[in-house]
């Protein structure tokens, strides 16, 4: 008998496919579309300002559906309720159910993970209780593992099946950062085994990763898949554009400008600053989290573990607030750019990952990293504070802070937050800081890193 793999669940999944009802709504009374519409926002407005789970519409491409609610709650109950509700608004009754797909996410399996609750990484909590991607697309398709006489996948060794998810994870890795998945299983639940959920900001990633994976050998030899929905995200408001014919979030910018490839602006969602440091063929990655540092270091150092297999890999580091009122800080500096990517992508799923209150427009945060001789790491700390008081009197400064590596308390990070690039030079041009500077020479163990990070 083939030995089954451990797993955990989490929250209840709900795909709802809708067709909608063009000549009824195009025969309807202004008012009755009127009311149909402010029924049909304040519902999704409701259903995704929630504690737990959330709400998301997509206007779907093709004629499988012209609609589809995600719905994800922490119980059976509470989805049944939500789909209930709207099945109460004057706008569902210009819709009709073409499909759906029942699910609870799950962990574990072939991932390596720990399925035990009160061991849970921060990567396995945020598949089983995720939040419902902020990315511009979605493709969503169920699937089921073959049961056929000379390809029966639940009749194959644990092995060969470890064997086979491990060529499967390797062909996604590099849509790390590309890509944001989420794995539900649906077994006694629905028609198919599984829904796959592929949120991005661009379909082509979406295609590429399905077409890389086809030619694994789980793909290949043991799967089968059922009809796939390409979503386009729509807030609330925008089922007045929707059912208008218009482009849906259309604001007049230009579509490379939202959607601008360089790294910066694919992380910024993330709350991720990355950038090449001056006068340096490297990248950095950092990232702040609300996580205890302690537990975040426990998190990256699995995955140190496996960036140290790259030759691009420079270093990966958890940093803690000097002063203990600061979020701690994860630091991966590669390479090349697209090796950095690829790692933010794992990186943005460690535990309570946040983006900066003050973060928005403006140049960003310069990142500085020194290396100090043990017997002056007082002395460091302590110019840092005078520094910093200088730092606070100086136009478009925003806060600069000090943390150290909780595996090598001598390796310091300062984190500096200026308005504009032009303001935080003025300090690196500034007698102050070149004072600092040939001070430092007698007191640092190697030269230090200065990173634009934003």
């Amino acid at each position: 008998m083939a030995e089954p793999r451990d797993k955990a669940e989490g929250w209840y999944l709900l795909h709802d496919m809708r067709e909608f009802d063009w000549s009824g709504w195009n025969s309807a009374d202004g008012r009755t579309q009127d009311d149909a519409l402010d029924e049909a926002i304040g519902f999704l407005e409701d259903a995704e300002d929630v504690d737990e789970g959330g709400t998301a519409v997509y206007s779907v491409l093709g004629d499988k559906a012209d609609l589809m609610f995600i719905h994800v709650r922490p119980t059976v109950e509470e989805l049944d309720a939500v789909e209930r509700r709207f099945e109460r608004t004057r706008f569902a009754d210009f819709t009709d159910e073409t499909a759906s797909h029942v699910s609870v996410t799950e962990v574990g399996g072939y991932t390596n993970e720990d399925v035990e609750e009160d061991n849970l990484s921060g990567y396995a909590r945020s598949k089983l209780f995720p939040e419902i991607p902020d990315k511009d697309f979605v493709s969503f398709y169920p699937m089921s593992r073959k049961r056929d006489p000379e390809q029966n996948w639940y009749k194959t060794s644990k092995k060969h099946r470890d064997e086979m998810m491990h060529e499967h994870r390797e062909s996604g890795e590099e849509y790390a950062g590309k890509i944001k998945q989420l794995i539900s299983g649906s077994i006694g639940m629905d028609d198919w085994e599984w829904g796959v959920d592929l949120f991005t900001d661009d379909m082509k990633h979406a295609k590429g990763i399905v077409y890389d994976m086809r030619f694994d050998e789980a793909s290949a030899d043991y799967s089968e898949f059922g009809p796939f929905y390409t979503g386009i995200r729509m807030e609330p408001s925008d089922l007045r554009a929707y059912v208008a014919g218009e482009s849906i979030a259309d604001d007049g910018t230009d579509a490379d400008d939202t959607h601008a490839s360089s790294i910066r602006d694919e992380l910024d969602e993330e709350g991720v600053y990355a950038g090449k440091p001056h006068g340096e063929d490297v990248y950095a990655v950092v990232l702040f989290s609300e996580e205890d540092a302690e537990t975040v270091a426990e998190e990256v150092d699995g995955l140190r573990g496996n960036f140290e297999h790259y030759d691009t890999h420079v270093k990966t580091a958890v940093y803690d607030d000097v002063g203990g009122d600061g979020h701690a800080a994860i630091v991966s500096i590669w390479d090349t750019q697209d090796a950095a990517d690829t790692a933010s992508g794992f990186l943005t799923d460690l535990p309570d990952v946040v983006r900066r209150a003050d973060e928005g427009a403006g140049f960003g945060t310069m990142g500085m990293f020194y290396t100090v001789k043990p017997e002056h790491r007082d002395d460091f700390v302590e110019t840092f504070e005078e520094v910093g008081g200088k730092l606070a009197e100086m136009d478009g400064h925003v806060e600069s802070r000090l943390l150290a590596n909780v595996g090598d308390e001598n390796d310091m990070f300062i984190s500096s937050r200026w308005e504009a690039k032009e303001d935080a030079m003025e300090f690196f041009r500034s007698d102050d800081f070149r004072d600092t500077v040939s001070w430092g020479r007698e007191i640092l163990d190697d030269r230090p890193r200065h990173v634009f990070l934003a």
